[in-house]
């Protein structure tokens, strides 16, 4: 970067160049100075530099993130019939909560929040996550945990050297491995070399298995879950239903979690704030008229679904994956939302054990999914 006076000396040399230049089109005018294009051309060029060369400059650190935004993405297809689900039928990801009551601190949520705020998708053809899908013959890694090793699973991880790597200070790495139906995510994740990485957390999800993170665990996500189940995906749009939980932050939390979350992210007691894992759910009066067939999926999904707190973050801000298949419509009507379009839900009416994610399936109070949902 450029230190101060190096960017004083620049300014001056240019706002020089600007008075040589100004000078030399008052006396000469612009009739007599057509008749020597080489010279307009040599001003003109010289001009541009300054602002030109001072733009790279300060863009030099971010092309890697820059260029990679420019990269086309189309994220991989999961077959959640192929024998590996994203976990079990009855886990709290994959249960309706379109008739659970509302949390009696829901209106206090919402207003701290930000009722008026917009929905923020936090996906589209150049932004969100992406992640990996592992082959059945993908060596072992051996992954340096530098943040958090006792709250991280020491493995085996099965990821591949070129699964993605989120750009920016989280540095996320998704990894579905189908053949031992695992899934690998790590925090502040960095490449050094085949087969090595270096990471500030790390989880492995058993996809089978109902079993939550031990208590106080973190995750690659502040709430200690997995992200990659809670994404929207354009796959899943595509077939025209989502049938899980989705994602999404607030900036603000309270210093508490509440299940299936397992860790807080924050050290604030404020009782109105939510706790991470609280759940939300679209209202059910929210018409859903006059949206695109690929937004009403979604839509419909926050209402049957809702969305789980995972990490402190943008506000109202719903993550997916990144796709350059994405219609800017969808990102745009999303935005149409705002916060006071949710309610917070009392989900512990649903937990059978707070060590597991199992949902009780025998509330009278929880009647079949929305028609068309296609919830098994």
């Amino acid at each position: 970067m450029l230190n101060h006076l190096q960017l004083a000396l620049l300014v001056t040399l240019w706002l020089a160049l600007i008075a040589i230049s100004s000078l030399v089109f008052r006396v000469l005018g612009w009739t007599k100075l057509k008749q020597y294009p080489l010279t307009v051309t040599i001003l003109i060029l010289s001009l541009m530099a300054a602002p030109i060369g001072g733009l790279l400059r300060l863009a030099m650190p971010h092309a890697k993130r820059i260029f990679a935004m420019l990269r086309p993405v189309n994220s991989p297809s999961i077959d959640r019939l192929s024998g590996c689900p994203f976990f079990p039928e009855d886990n709290i990801w994959n249960t309706s909560v379109r008739n659970l009551p509302a949390d009696s601190h829901s209106g206090l949520y919402i207003e701290t929040m930000g009722p008026d705020t917009p929905f923020h998708p936090d996906f589209g053809a150049a932004y969100g996550y992406e992640y990996a899908v592992v082959g059945a013959d993908e060596k072992v890694a051996d992954v340096a945990f530098l943040e958090t090793p006792a709250e991280s699973d020491p493995g085996p991880y099965r990821i591949p050297d070129n699964a993605p790597v989120e750009q920016g200070p989280d540095g996320h790495v998704l990894a579905f491995d189908p053949a031992h139906c695992q899934l690998y995510e790590l925090y502040g994740a960095k490449r050094i070399g085949s087969h090595e990485w270096e990471a500030g957390s790390g989880a492995i999800f058993d996809l089978r298995s109902n079993q939550l993170r031990p208590d106080g665990w973190t995750s690659a996500d502040g709430a200690g879950l997995p992200i990659l189940p809670g994404l929207v995906r354009f796959d899943e749009v595509k077939s025209g239903s989502i049938r899980h939980a989705l994602r999404f932050t607030t900036p603000h939390t309270r210093n508490a979690f509440v299940w299936p979350a397992r860790h807080r992210a924050a050290s604030s007691m404020n009782p109105d704030l939510p706790s991470m894992g609280q759940r939300f759910r679209l209202r059910s009066s929210f018409d859903v008229v006059g949206f695109s067939p690929e937004t009403q999926v979604i839509l419909t999904a926050l209402k049957e679904y809702g969305m789980i707190l995972a990490d402190n973050g943008g506000p109202w801000f719903l993550s997916g994956a990144r796709d350059s298949r994405w219609r800017p419509g969808v990102i745009s009507e999303l935005r149409r939302l705002r916060g006071s379009d949710f309610e917070a839900i009392d989900s512990s009416l649903l937990m059978v054990t707070s060590d597991s994610g199992q949902a009780r399936r025998d509330n009278p109070s929880l009647a079949p999914p929305i028609a068309g949902s296609k919830n098994k």
